[in-house]
C-alpha cells in the first residue's frame, strides 16, 4: 500500500466510536448525524484497507487493527492540536469542560481570575478523557478517579478542593428535623440517584462505605426534576456539596454530615503530553483561590475520604 493520508475528521470519528462503543452516541459527542459518522469510518476503513470495527445490534468494539490504530490515531490528533497551539500560541483560548453538573462545578472554576478561558461540558470523566485524547479540549475539571480500563492514567492531575458535602431530604423525610447527622444515620432511608449509580463514582464509593441502599434510578431531566422527586419522595435523601444552590422547592433541606465529614474532591486534569501553555496558569489560579478559600483543609480523625484520594494529602 502507497502513502496514505490520513484525514483527522475520519480519526475522530473511529475514536469517539471506541471511546462510547456505539454509533449513535459517538454521533452525538461529535455533533454529527450517524450516516456523516458512518460514512468517516467507511472511507477511514477504505483507506487503511482493514476492518476496524465490529459492529452488532448492542454497540461496535475495535477490531484487531482497530486496537493497532487506538494509539497512532490519538497521537495524530494531540500533534494536530499541538501545531495549532504552536501557531496561536498562548493566545488561542485554554478550553476546559467541566462535568458533574448536578455538583456544581463552575461554582470553583468561577472563583479563579484566569484570561482566556473558555468553558464548556463534558459527560463524565470518560467523555471529558476522550475529548481530551482527541485534541478537542485542553483540560477538565470534576471528581478524577479510577477507571475500568486504566486509561485514567494517560491524564495529568491535580487536586484542586475538597468540599463537605451535606444530606438532603424532603419535608417528609423522617430525618428533615435533624441539625446534623452521621452518614450512618441515613441507612435508615434510600440514596436518590441522578444516574445509574455505576456512573457516580463518588455516591458509589458513600454508598459502599456506609451500607447505604437506593432507589432505581430514572432518566436524568435536570437537577430541578431530580430536586422535585427528592421533595415528594418521603424516605428518600441525596447529597451535595455544602454550598451548591438548590432550587426554591418547599420543604426542601440540607443536613450538615458529620463523624465523619464526607468531602467531595475537585481536581483539574490535562493530557500529559502538549499540555497548552496556560495549564500552569490555570493551576497557579486555582493554587491561590485554594490558600486564600482553604479548599484543601483535610483532618483525618474528622473527614471521610475513599482510600485512593487520601494519598499524599
Amino acid at each position: 500500500m502507497g502513502l496514505v493520508d490520513l484525514d483527522p475528521a475520519q480519526l475522530r470519528a473511529f475514536l469517539a466510536v471506541c471511546e462510547h462503543r456505539h454509533f449513535g452516541r459517538a454521533a452525538a459527542g461529535l455533533s454529527i448525524t450517524q450516516q456523516a459518522l458512518s460514512k468517516r469510518i467507511a472511507r477511514l476503513e477504505e483507506a487503511l484497507g482493514e476492518r476496524l470495527l465490529d459492529r452488532d445490534g448492542r454497540g461496535a468494539a475495535p477490531t484487531a487493527a482497530g486496537e493497532r490504530l487506538l494509539e497512532p490515531a490519538r497521537a495524530v490528533l494531540a500533534a494536530c492540536a499541538a501545531a495549532v497551539t504552536a501557531v496561536r500560541g498562548a493566545a488561542r483560548p485554554l478550553r476546559l469542560d467541566v462535568w458533574g453538573h448536578l455538583f456544581a462545578p463552575l461554582r470553583t472554576v468561577g472563583a479563579v481570575e484566569v484570561d482566556s478561558l473558555e468553558v464548556g461540558h463534558g459527560r463524565d470523566l470518560p467523555s471529558v478523557l476522550g475529548a481530551l485524547l482527541r485534541g478537542e479540549i485542553d483540560a477538565g475539571f470534576g471528581r478524577y478517579h479510577a477507571l475500568p480500563d486504566g486509561r485514567e492514567h494517560e491524564l495529568a492531575h491535580r487536586l484542586v478542593r475538597l468540599e463537605p458535602v451535606d444530606a438532603v431530604v424532603g419535608p417528609g423525610h423522617p430525618l428533615a428535623g435533624a441539625d446534623s447527622l452521621r452518614p450512618s444515620d441515613l441507612r435508615t432511608g434510600r440514596l436518590l440517584l441522578p444516574a445509574a449509580l455505576t456512573r457516580l463514582e463518588f455516591l458509589q464509593r458513600f454508598a459502599e462505605r456506609f451500607e447505604l441502599s437506593s432507589l432505581p434510578p430514572e432518566p436524568n431531566l435536570g437537577a430541578d426534576h431530580f430536586l422535585s422527586r427528592l421533595a415528594t419522595t418521603p424516605d428518600a435523601f441525596t447529597v451535595l456539596p455544602a454550598d451548591a444552590p438548590l432550587p426554591g422547592l418547599p420543604g426542601l433541606r440540607t443536613i450538615p454530615l458529620v463523624d465523619p465529614v464526607p468531602l467531595y474532591s475537585w481536581s483539574l486534569v490535562w493530557p500529559r503530553r502538549n499540555a497548552h501553555p496556560g495549564i500552569g496558569a490555570l493551576l497557579g489560579a486555582f493554587a491561590e483561590a485554594g490558600r486564600r478559600n482553604r479548599w484543601l483543609e483535610y483532618r483525618p480523625d474528622r473527614d471521610w475520604l475513599p482510600e485512593s484520594e487520601r494519598v499524599g494529602l
